[in-house]
């Protein structure tokens, strides 16, 4: 029922009001003064402690094991726990770990290039114009996908018929598809770090991305033996990418786009363009708290574990400024996404159109 609410074109009548950034200024005063914003280094340091200690007893059960099939069951565990660790970057990028952005930045380094594999330079660029402009045409490159198409803009450029078959059923490929993005993401950052001259640190980038693929491949290739290996590598890097997709993917798709000319000032851009997934704090481990996309959209230094008791105080704050604060189920969003993805490669113009649209469409007939 949220869901539809949020989302639906009958929000156009509900007389969304734009009082404009104090709105958002009340909301940060509440948050600030409710003290969710201090740091919480116990937490962190646990986990950063964790990270290296857990990922070097998976490598040494990993060489313990030996040459046998039955490592499929370590590589899946391997793309687990290497998620869980991209995670932690993920907080450390946008300082929700130290005060010191220096701090932050190393340790975004050691855990994106030097533990995952993953370039920190390339990420931070492309995380923070989606974080600027979430669901925005032009301006979010999470809506720009080189394979599925999420945006009607995209479905009308013209393909062979058998892109265009591919696209209209396109909601059977997208889990499917998932398998292959912790390859898009190794490959993307590689690609960044050698190219872009201009990258912060390029030189240790590359030192530890190298460290990191090729000794993590002469290992794997050491250890096992070359079609056991190859076998490793795919479930390892297959997992990691499933689990990094269906993390993120809740958190946008399906959710209203936005118009290249269209203004809408902080807090109405970042909660209507977000989707917040119910659950307990299992999920909240699970997904890393991006769960809580609202809270962190509008908040992105607040630590991890206080999402949680900041997003009932956002909800409330929304529901008092008649802002669409959109929450529903693990499972339903992903039906949500797997229908709209497949309406948007049916050609359909209207999907999802973002209820401030139809707002001011409206005001303006009837003026």
């Amino acid at each position: 029922m949220n869901e539809i609410r949020a989302t639906g074109p009958a929000r156009a009548s509900s007389g969304v009001k734009r009082e404009g950034p104090s709105e958002f200024t009340g909301l940060a005063q509440i948050i600030r003064d409710s003290g969710l914003l201090r740091r919480r280094y116990g937490y962190y340091w646990a986990k950063l402690i964790a990270a290296p200690v857990v990922l070097g007893l998976c490598l040494t059960a990993f060489v313990w094991i030996g040459d046998t099939w039955w490592q499929m069951f370590t590589a899946a565990v391997l793309g687990i726990v290497l998620t869980q660790i991209a995670f932690l970057g993920h907080d450390a990028a946008h300082r929700q770990i130290f005060v010191s952005g220096k701090w932050n930045d190393w340790a975004c380094l050691v855990i994106g290039d030097l533990l995952v594999g993953m370039s920190y330079g390339w990420w931070q660029h492309k995380h923070t114009r989606h974080h600027a402009n979430p669901n925005k045409l032009g301006a979010d490159p999470d809506i720009e996908l080189p394979v599925i198409v999420v945006t009607a803009e995209a479905a009308a450029v013209p393909r062979p018929a058998v892109i265009s078959w591919l696209r209209s059923h396109q909601g059977l490929f997208f889990f499917p598809i998932l398998l292959l993005e912790g390859i898009s993401l190794h490959a993307s950052g590689v690609r960044r770090v050698f190219v872009r001259e201009h990258l912060n640190r390029r030189w240790v980038e590359i030192g530890f991305i190298g460290i990191r693929l090729i000794g993590y491949g002469v290992l794997v290739f050491f250890v096992l033996s070359p079609g056991v290996a190859v076998a490793f590598l795919a479930v390892q890097l297959g997992v990691f990418g499933f689990y990094m997709g269906a993390s993120f993917a809740p958190n946008h798709k399906g959710m209203p786009i936005v118009p290249r000319d269209m203004t809408l000032d902080f807090l109405h851009r970042q909660v209507t363009m977000s989707r917040n997934i119910r659950g307990s704090r299992v999920l909240d481990t699970v997904m890393g708290g991006l769960n809580y996309q609202i809270e962190h959209h509008l908040f992105p230094s607040m630590p991890r574990p206080h999402l949680r008791a900041a997003a009932p105080m956002i909800a409330a704050y929304c529901r008092e400024h008649d802002i669409p604060y959109t929450q529903t189920g693990l499972f339903t969003s992903y039906a949500i996404i797997v229908r709209y993805i497949n309406r948007v490669g049916l050609g359909e113009r209207d999907v999802f159109t973002c209820p401030l649209v139809d707002q001011r469409r409206h005001l303006t007939a009837g003026g």
